[in-house]
């Protein structure tokens, strides 16, 4: 932590330096202190808290829809070679187009609208959860599977209660990236779509592009690295910890 801490210190620090410079504007590279002043005020003013809650409402929905829609096809698509052909190839391709390009199609089928911007978020998440679930339940030792039709344990059971189990240190991997797949997404929506229901982080940091108050773009991006950082933190580092080391799967002790 101390080393994390030392090395944004240090980057701040060659920021600020870089300002001092006067190598370029700063209008075009605000200070450190003056981005600091925007996220004050903004807090103070409420409208950092308000965005950061409406972006996060958007992204936990997208996200949550994304799993319940990738995690079973993953599943279905390790079973059978067919699928492995079909869908697998399906995911993997569409896992690499940007999610910007979503934005037109989502535009034209919801408007502006908050169904456009959770479609958006749902088809960045969804693909890379089949993958990493595909891809988890094809790692699980095939003994596993053999000891558990040896103990009678058939179809949904042997499923739930065998390989979704021993794929969840994989699946936990996965997760994450489509963590990270959906906030890309959600940010690409918000920049695109404009709606009146509640402006996002996304929205600020287009306006403040609009207006070139580079203090506030720096600023929210800022804050959105936080956020992830704090999600990955606090969320999924622990639980992929803790399921790698109860399954035996961690490739060296911390």
């Amino acid at each position: 932590m101390a080393v994390a801490f030392l090395f944004f210190a240090a980057l701040v620090v060659l920021w600020d330096l870089a300002v001092r410079s006067g190598r370029w504007s700063i209008v075009l590279l605000p200070s450190p202190v003056t981005v600091a002043e925007y996220l004050w005020g903004a807090a103070l003013d409420g409208s950092l808290w308000e965005a950061a809650w409406v972006t996060l409402k958007r992204l936990l929905i997208g996200y949550v829809a994304g799993v319940i829609i990738g995690l079973p096809l993953g599943l279905l698509t390790s079973t059978s070679q067919v699928l492995e052909d079909t869908v697998g190839s399906l995911a993997l391709g569409l896992q690499t187009l940007p999610s910007v390009c979503w934005v037109p199609l989502a535009l034209v089928w919801f408007g502006q609208s908050e169904g456009a911007m959770l479609f958006v978020v749902i088809m960045g998440t969804v693909w890379s959860v089949i993958i990493a679930t595909d891809h988890g339940a094809r790692t699980i030792p095939p003994i596993y599977a053999r000891a558990a039709r040896t103990m009678g344990s058939e179809g949904f059971h042997k499923w739930t209660r065998v390989i979704l189990p021993a794929s969840l240190p994989f699946l936990v991997s996965g997760m994450k990236q489509g963590w990270a797949f959906a906030w890309r997404s959600l940010m690409a929506a918000e920049i695109y779509v404009t709606i009146l229901t509640g402006f996002g982080l996304g929205h600020l940091l287009h306006y403040g592009r609009e207006l070139n108050a580079m203090e506030q773009v720096i600023g929210i991006m800022i804050v959105i690295v936080l956020i992830g950082l704090l999600a990955d933190r606090l969320l999924f580092s622990p639980w992929e910890r803790f399921l790698h080391h109860r399954w035996g799967t961690n490739v060296k002790e911390t």
